[in-house]
Order: C-alpha cells, then sequence, then structure tokens
C-alpha cells in the first residue's frame, strides 16, 4: 500500500491529516438513556436499596464469560485486591506480575501487604513470559497475575500448569480482555479468578466498575463478603463477619453495563476482523511488526493494538516522535508506558506508606530487558476505539504510517 501523497507535509508540520474521521467513546443509544432514566426516577438509587439490577448484570456477565459467578465492586484495581484477598494471601507473600501493565496490578499486592515480584514478558507478545514465572517462583510465592495486555490472551495451558505443579493460585487481570477467548473459552474464566475494570476507556463501560468472576464457591462467598463490608449471604445486617468494605457498584452503572453488554459481543468481533486486517496490512511495512498471535487466539478483543517500531527504518525518528507524528496524522495512538512499573518513584522510592512490606523488597537491581525495550524504543498502540472503524480506517491508518516513513527517509 501506498500513501495518497508521499510528498505531503506531515500533519505535525502544518499539513493535511491523513485520517479525518473520529472514533467516538462511549457508543450508546436511547437504550441507555432510557434504562437511567428508569432509576433515577424509581428513586432507588444504591446497592442494596434496590439490588435487582445489579443482580441481573451480575448474572448476565457470568454467563457471557462462561463462570459460575460475579460480583461487581467499585473499580478493576479493587477487583483485583477483592481477589488476592479471597485467595488468602499473608503479609510479606509474593504475586508474581508482568511489569508492562496499568499499574494497579502492581499496588492491589502493596495493599494486600504482599510483594510484587516483576518477571519479564515475552518479545513476541508483550505478555508474561511462563519460563520467567517458573524461575521466578520461591517458597514465598502464592499468586500469579497474568494480564492480558491489549486482549491479548496469555500463554494460559502454560500458566495454569505452573500453577498447578507449584500449589498456586491465578488471577487472571483481564481489565483490558472483555469478550476475548483463548481456544475458545472466554479470558477471566481460565484461572481461579478474572478480574475486569469498567473505566472509561475500557471495551465494556460504565465510567467506573470493576467485577470478578470465578467457579470457585469459597473466593465466591469471600469476595462477595469483602464487597460488602464483611456481611455474608443470610447474615444480619449488622452483622460483619469480614474485613470488607463497602465497594459496591449503583443501579445506574448496573444498568448502563446491562445495555453495553448487548453490543460487546459485535464490538469484540469487530475489533477482531480489523486486527487481522492490519496485522495483515502492516506485515508489508518495513520496519513495523505487529505482535504475533498465535491460533489458540480464537478471539482478541484489541483493547490495545500494539505493533512494534523499529527505528532505522523511518530515519532514526524516536518512538516517540514517531508516535506523536502518527497521533498527528489523526490515528488514535499513543506511545505506551514511558518505562517498566519497577521504574515507578513507588517502586525505586520504596515508599510503601504503612504497607508490611518486607525491607528485603529491593526494586533498585530489578532489570526485565523485553519489557525495558517495549517501552524505550519499540511499542506503539492504536486505541481501542478506532478498532471499531471499517477497513478503509485501517487502510488510512497504515498510510498515515507509510506518509511518516517516506516524510523522513527523504
Amino acid at each position: 500500500m501506498q500513501p495518497t501523497n508521499p510528498a505531503a507535509t506531515l500533519a505535525l508540520h502544518g499539513g493535511p491529516k491523513t485520517v479525518t474521521r473520529t472514533f467516538p467513546w462511549s457508543i450508546y443509544d436511547e437504550a441507555e438513556t432510557e434504562a437511567v432514566a428508569r432509576i433515577v426516577q424509581s428513586g432507588k438509587w444504591g446497592n442494596p436499596d434496590c439490588g435487582d439490577e445489579i443482580e441481573r448484570f451480575e448474572q448476565a456477565f457470568a454467563s457471557y464469560c462462561g463462570s459460575k459467578y460475579a460480583i461487581t465492586c467499585v473499580n478493576g484495581s479493587v477487583s483485583l485486591r477483592l481477589a488476592l484477598m479471597a485467595c488468602g494471601v499473608k503479609p510479606g507473600d509474593e504475586v508474581i506480575v508482568p511489569p508492562y501493565t496499568f499499574i494497579t496490578t502492581a499496588t492491589s499486592v502493596i495493599e494486600c501487604n504482599c510483594v510484587p515480584v516483576f518477571v519479564d514478558i515475552d518479545p513476541d507478545t508483550y505478555n508474561i513470559s511462563p519460563a520467567a514465572i517458573e524461575a521466578a517462583i520461591t517458597p514465598h510465592t502464592k499468586v500469579i497475575i497474568p494480564v492480558h495486555f491489549g486482549g491479548l490472551a496469555c500463554d494460559m495451558d502454560a500458566i495454569m500448569d505452573i500453577a498447578t505443579r507449584h500449589g498456586l493460585k491465578v488471577i487472571e487481570d483481564a481489565a483490558h480482555a472483555h469478550g476475548a477467548e483463548y481456544k475458545g473459552k472466554k479470558l477471566g474464566s481460565i484461572g481461579h479468578a478474572g478480574s475486569f475494570s469498567f473505566q472509561s476507556s475500557k471495551n465494556l463501560t460504565s465510567g467506573e466498575g470493576g467485577i470478578v468472576i470465578t467457579d470457585d464457591d469459597d473466593l465466591y462467598a469471600m469476595i462477595h463478603s469483602l464487597r460488602n463490608v464483611g456481611r455474608v449471604e443470610g447474615g444480619q445486617w449488622y452483622d460483619h463477619y469480614n474485613p470488607g468494605c463497602n465497594y459496591r457498584i449503583t443501579q445506574m452503572q448496573a444498568v448502563l453495563l446491562s445495555e453495553q453488554l448487548k453490543r460487546l459481543d459485535a464490538q469484540t468481533r469487530k475489533r477482531n476482523e480489523n486486527g487481522l486486517y492490519l496485522n495483515q496490512l502492516l506485515a508489508e511495512v518495513n520496519g513495523i511488526t505487529p505482535l504475533s498471535r498465535s491460533g489458540d487466539i480464537t478471539l482478541h478483543c484489541y483493547h490495545i493494538y500494539i505493533f512494534k517500531y523499529d527505528a532505522a527504518h523511518f530515519g532514526g525518528l524516536s518512538k516517540t516522535e514517531f508516535a506523536d507524528m502518527l497521533a498527528a496524522e489523526g490515528v488514535p495512538s499513543f506511545r505506551g508506558y514511558p518505562h517498566p512499573l519497577y521504574k515507578q518513584p513507588l517502586f525505586q522510592n520504596k515508599n510503601f506508606m504503612c504497607y508490611a512490606i518486607p525491607e528485603t523488597a529491593d526494586y533498585s537491581q530489578t532489570l526485565c530487558p523485553v519489557a525495558e525495550q517495549a517501552c524505550a524504543t519499540d511499542a506503539v498502540w492504536i486505541l481501542q476505539h478506532a478498532m471499531l472503524g471499517e477497513k478503509e480506517d485501517m487502510e488510512a491508518f497504515v498510510r498515515a504510517i507509510l506518509k511518516i516513513q517516506e516524510a523522513v527517509n527523504a
């Protein structure tokens, strides 16, 4: 594919944009408006003032994921922490996490008085490396949190095999992975628990919110209690059995999610179709490499479409400069994380406050080379709402890249 006008001035320098349409998010219509208005007019906004809508959504989401239970909560950070607490972690326990993810995958571990252990990602997928997981296990390891980054499934067969052999729990961080599948199974439903976010950028959203899915009766009972101030099902209102807080969502969030869930399957398949097409197009562009996608990935929801950028084919242009140019051309894109999580001031300064993190926890020497390279030079993101465009939009994204390449190599 060739740019429509290779000699055109880059948009960053005052030329016309390659991509002129916008990609709105969130997507809604009268169904969401009427559902929220119905709750407002009922005067019963909270939970448990009138819990029917919340329970209805939980049951629908569990069914969609093929899980026995789903428990909503205020956000995807809390959903991870509730799942960890329900797994029975104790102060000083180690939890294996990737360094290429949003920070709450790790801070939820700290909030449980546990130690995040960062292990590197696979260079072809940017998901956590099973080999690196196995090498990091110690007698203190209790939980593995694989992150299905961008909606691309981790190697769950390998991860579950490791967990089984070492007696570990697996909590899937599926904050990016609504509707995506691994070998025909919905992500989040494969480990002992799956955690999702409904924050405003997510593929299924109510502005904020989170949910945990599980098939485990004991995990369900504990998570349900922890999100409801430690109450237990069938108990008295002022009887509190566990150290939970009020992490409940509202009726308005529940009805928004119920309506949005009706759209999710079609949207996921659209993103998947566009992702496959974009892979095909970008494979022909020198210096651009789409992330690897094995046959085990039966459905990818492309919360983030990631490709690897090689500056050598773009006149030595830095990744940051390239990403700025691409965004200026109208592609909803971003350079991604500036550095791995362990380089955040929180970890480098050991600013753990009142949390009981052992003095031996030291991140000053942590090094995950693949994650470092992804952050510094390689990984460029296209955002999920752009993946709901049409084939001609995917073609326009590629023309924008070719336009930049020809301009900087001229």
